[in-house]
């Protein structure tokens, strides 16, 4: 329950000046631990697929980590510059596993008439709508622009279907089906 008598009294609510947690602060101290976000997730013993363009995103953020890290050692040395060295060094050392266990798919390889990976589907949603989907790696995938995990649940409504089948897909409002226009594979 809320003071609003309290130390801060009743100008803390007019001015919004309240106690905040340093949780939601950015204030952070060189004795804090570094916390590095971690990659989109592979559940155990998947492979990393990835496409060509994929394994190219990859290897450009790798190059980027990597100038970064030039630009830090030649920074002043304090305690921000070591910490964020550090930070630097172990998002390199995730991206480079994450490249190390990259598979690439050949879209040439793929059977042209079932949804594989890599593939570019054209659906038709059952109030109409029309939508694409492009089945890509973890690293790569970009729901808003139609580029989707193959471990997504859409993606695996889809995988090894054809043009006429119809996709079922199970959300939390219930059902929803798609129909499947077209199959193309981007070359890489």
């Amino acid at each position: 329950m809320l003071d609003f008598d309290g130390a801060h009294g009743r100008n803390a609510c007019a001015t919004g000046e309240w106690p905040m947690s340093k949780a939601f602060t950015s204030e952070e101290t060189p004795n804090d631990p570094i916390v590095v976000p971690p990659r989109a997730p592979l559940p155990p013993g998947v492979p990393n697929y990835v496409t060509a363009r994929g394994l190219t995103l990859l290897r450009s953020e790798l190059g980027d980590l990597e100038h970064e890290r030039t630009v830090l050692i030649g920074a002043p040395d304090d305690s921000e510059r070591t910490r964020r060295l550090a930070m630097n060094a172990a998002r390199i050392a995730a991206l480079a596993s994450r490249i190390a266990s990259a598979q690439l798919v050949d879209p040439r390889e793929q059977p042209r008439e079932d949804v594989r990976f890599g593939a570019s589907v054209e659906l038709r949603a059952e109030d109409g709508t029309r939508q694409r989907y492009t089945i890509v790696g973890v690293d790569e995938a970009d729901p808003a622009n139609g580029r989707i995990a193959f471990l997504a649940p859409m993606a695996r409504a889809l995988l090894g279907l054809r043009v006429g089948d119809v996709a079922t897909l199970h959300t939390a409002n219930g059902e929803r089906t798609f129909d499947v226009e077209g199959i193309s594979y981007e070359p890489t």
